[in-house]
Parts: C-alpha cells; sequence; structure tokens
C-alpha cells in the first residue's frame, strides 16, 4: 500500500497527497516509513511563510498572493494552521474560507491543519507536511501560522522565505521594536496599507530594522491592500529575490533543513528514553539535584553518559505513558 500510495504522491494525485498528510498527523511507525519513502522526492519546492498577529489579514493577503503565483502557471500547496480547541481538539479551519476562489483550481492544493496544541505558531507535523507537499511536485508552498505573538518564530526552521504580515494599529512603537516574531522576517509587510495609521506602521518597522545589526537590516517594507490585490505583484516580486539560483545554494538549503530534522528527532528521542528511566541511578542524579549537589545542566550529562545503549531497552513511549498514568515503575 505504501509503495502504491508513494506513485501516486509523487505524480502529484491530490487524495494521495491527502492521504499522505493525515499519516503524518496521525504520527507513529508508519509515517516515520513514508517520510524516509518520500524525502528522495524532495527539495525542489520553494517554501513560503506568513506569520503575524491576528487581524492581520495572513489569510486574505495569501489568497491574492496565490493568485498572483498562478498567473505565472506555478503549481501551489498552502497549508493553513488554525488553532485547536483546548477543550474538544478540533478547530475552526476557517482560514481555508478566505482562499474559497482557489478550491476548483487543479493548481493549488489547500489543506488546513490543526495546531492540536503545539507551540510556535505551527503543528507537530508541519515539517513532514511540507515534505508531502514538495514530493507532490509543487512549485510553491505556502504555510500560514496561527495568530503568532512575539515567541512564536518557528516558521523560522521550516520555511525558505518568512514574511511577517502586520496592519495598522495592531500595535505601540514599543512591540513593534520587540525582539522576536519581526526579526525573523525576511519580507515585512504592512497588509490594510488603506487604514489610517499605515503610513506610522511603516514607519516604526523601518525603525525596528534600524536597530538590528547593519548585516540584517535589508529588509524590504511592502504595503499592501490584500482585498484589492494592491502590492501583491510588489510582495511576489521581492519573494523570488530570495529565491536560492544555484544547485549548490539549494542543497545547501536542503540540508540545512534536514540537519535541523534530525536534531529535533534525537532530542525527542533522547527525552523518551530518559523519562522511561527510573533505575537507581537516575534516582541518585535526581537526588543531587534536590540537593543541591548536582546543577541540571551537571545532571543531565550524567544521566546522557549512563545512558548509551542502556536506553535501547527502554519500553516505546506508548507503555512509558500508560505505565505513568497508574502510577506504576518502568522496569
Amino acid at each position: 500500500m505504501e509503495s502504491s500510495l508513494l506513485k501516486r504522491l509523487r505524480e502529484g494525485d491530490p487524495r494521495a497527497i491527502a492521504r499522505a498528510i493525515t499519516i503524518m498527523e496521525a504520527g507513529g511507525a508508519a509515517a516515520s516509513r513514508l517520510h524516509r519513502g518520500l524525502l528522495p522526492s524532495t527539495g525542489a519546492a520553494l517554501t513560503i511563510g506568513f506569520t503575524g498577529p491576528p487581524g492581520a489579514g495572513k489569510s486574505t493577503l495569501i489568497d491574492a498572493f496565490v493568485a498572483e503565483l498562478r498567473k505565472s502557471g506555478r503549481t501551489v500547496a498552502i497549508a493553513a494552521v488554525d488553532p485547536s480547541s483546548p477543550l474538544s481538539g478540533g478547530a475552526v479551519l476557517g482560514d481555508r474560507v478566505r482562499m474559497g476562489r482557489h478550491t476548483e483550481d487543479t493548481g493549488v492544493f489547500i489543506r488546513s491543519i490543526a495546531s492540536r496544541g503545539h507551540l510556535g505558531g505551527l503543528s507537530e507535523s508541519i515539517q513532514q507536511i511540507a515534505d508531502v507537499l514538495d514530493a507532490g511536485g509543487r512549485d510553491v508552498i505556502v504555510i500560514e501560522t496561527v495568530g503568532a505573538g512575539q515567541s512564536e518564530v518557528e516558521i523560522v526552521e521550516v520555511a525558505d522565505v518568512r514574511i511577517v504580515v502586520n496592519a495598522p494599529g495592531l500595535g505601540d512603537d514599543v512591540q513593534a521594536i520587540k525582539a522576536g516574531i519581526l526579526e525573523i522576517a525576511n519580507i515585512l509587510v504592512v497588509n490594510k496599507a488603506d487604514l489610517p495609521l499605515a503610513a506610522r506602521t511603516v514607519r516604526q518597522l523601518r525603525s525596528m530594522l534600524s536597530l538590528r545589526r547593519e548585516s540584517d537590516r535589508d529588509v524590504p517594507v511592502i504595503e499592501t491592500v490584500a482585498s484589492s490585490g494592491q502590492g501583491v505583484d510588489e510582495l511576489l516580486r521581492a519573494v523570488l529575490k530570495l529565491v536560492p539560483r544555484t544547485p549548490a545554494e539549494r542543497e545547501a538549503r536542503r540540508r540545512a533543513r534536514l540537519h535541523r530534522l534530525v536534531a529535533e528527532a534525537a532530542a525527542a528521542e533522547v527525552r523518551r528514553r530518559i523519562m522511561g528511566r527510573t533505575d537507581q541511578a537516575v534516582l541518585d542524579a535526581l537526588r543531587q539535584v534536590e540537593a543541591g549537589e548536582l546543577s541540571t545542566d551537571e545532571a543531565a550529562r550524567a544521566v546522557l553518559k549512563l545512558c548509551g545503549d542502556e536506553c535501547d531497552r527502554v519500553p516505546p513511549l506508548a507503555a512509558y505513558d500508560t505505565r505513568v498514568e497508574r502510577n506504576e515503575p518502568v522496569t
């Protein structure tokens, strides 16, 4: 089944893309095998991230931006991340409503992704989902974060080009120069530029840029009115200037992203293995931390040294979680 799914995915079958995304969201061994199989087919797509505060008009701007991309014949995939309810786990998935004109366009694939409580403005599986869309043959992948705050900057780990969307009246001068989300931008956008205070917002953003290191100040500030399409062509030109031009640049970009993926997976695996250990050596390290004899950093290094190949004997994560809930020891 997996080989058939991979074949249809590489052929760009929208149903296969949708099925593969569902598998990635579910996680587990099936997702891992599928991701391994599709990775050789990735690396061609340009990934563009749109982030910014709620109310800035990200979805409407993406709708206009995709329309501009389609004029040149580029195929597009959109992954719109929506916040999940902390009670039901469901999501409204309303971003898709604002992109309704593209639903009948076979050159545009749209998928709403529930954040499922994941912090950083994205979902836990967004890296793998981006690879699915890449392997599916789309020229451009557009990722929209949830309405992000200043610390929700995970998009920098996923997107080749990061666009931070702002709007007049969403913050004061202090907000504009704070460290955080504005600092990850390759392009800054002031959307709803036909509203009062738009010029002031542009000045605030340029003032913020003047405080950055000289090498990081060359960030365009573009004014758009997404509802009418004003400024969207200028935004696309700014994006295309940032596209890696040579095979070496594209390979370096892909290698850096894979490096981050492996590092994240390694961190998750180390956490799983250490949390699954309740043997005396680990308990002794915890006791020493409680007594002030070791710092948490020193204890971490000690446990990592103790762990080694012994961690391979730790039960699977599902078994660990179940036992913890029942307050049973894990041996």
